[in-house]
């Protein structure tokens, strides 16, 4: 059976919008390093709309566009709505994006998503309110490739993550949500209790 994971303990936005957002960078020796993205405010956002409110993510196209891109389309087409958050932890990180949680059977809840894998990008940083792609664990997958949809967004620093996962964005607006998310009621696999619903995410560009 797959599993798509976040270890932790040992188990625990290219520019292509040239309108939206530009890049801050310096050249040093020949070689042009990017130090931080200036993005237009109204441009180049996805927001998750959930049961419990709204998290605005800001994706990080420049560090990794392959992972935004995809994540922005599956948000486009709708493929996030109806899904669930189906693994919190609390002083760590929300999970969601599979489509296996549309379904009642929560076994099922973790192993799903597209049939194709996202090659790493792994650069960013852990810290508080990221958003960074599930992925099976190094034993089956050393190349550290990312699940196609699932995602998780820490609440806490995690840097012992750090050169393991692919951040791909961070949360700009909505983190009081995110706090409220990770403590709902769970049951022995960390899935709430109770669904807490992905309605629907709204691309903003």
């Amino acid at each position: 059976m797959k599993t798509f994971i976040i270890l932790a303990c040992a188990f625990i936005m290219t520019a292509h919008f040239a309108a939206a957002q530009q890049q801050s960078s310096t050249t040093i020796k020949g070689k042009k390093i990017v130090s931080e993205q200036q993005v237009n405010p109204k441009k180049g956002f996805v927001v998750i709309e959930t049961t419990l409110g709204n998290i605005t993510i800001q994706l990080n196209d420049s560090a990794a566009p392959k992972h935004s891109a995809n994540f922005r389309k599956l948000s486009k087409d709708g493929y996030y709505d109806s899904t669930t958050f189906h693994r919190v932890i609390p002083n760590f990180m929300i999970q969601g994006g599979d489509p296996n949680s549309k379904n009642g059977e929560r076994q099922t809840h973790g192993i799903g998503g597209p049939e194709y894998r996202i090659d790493a990008e792994i650069g960013l940083s852990h810290d508080r309110g990221v958003i960074a792609a599930a992925r099976q664990g190094d034993q089956i997958n050393p190349q550290k490739m990312s699940n196609g949809s699932q995602f998780y967004i820490t609440v806490v620093p995690t840097k012992f993550l750090d050169g393991q996962y692919s951040v791909f964005g961070k949360v700009v607006d909505g983190m009081d949500i995110a706090d409220k998310i990770v403590t709902v009621p769970r049951d022995p696999r960390d899935n709430p209790l109770e669904k807490v619903m992905i309605k629907k995410m709204t691309v903003i560009e």
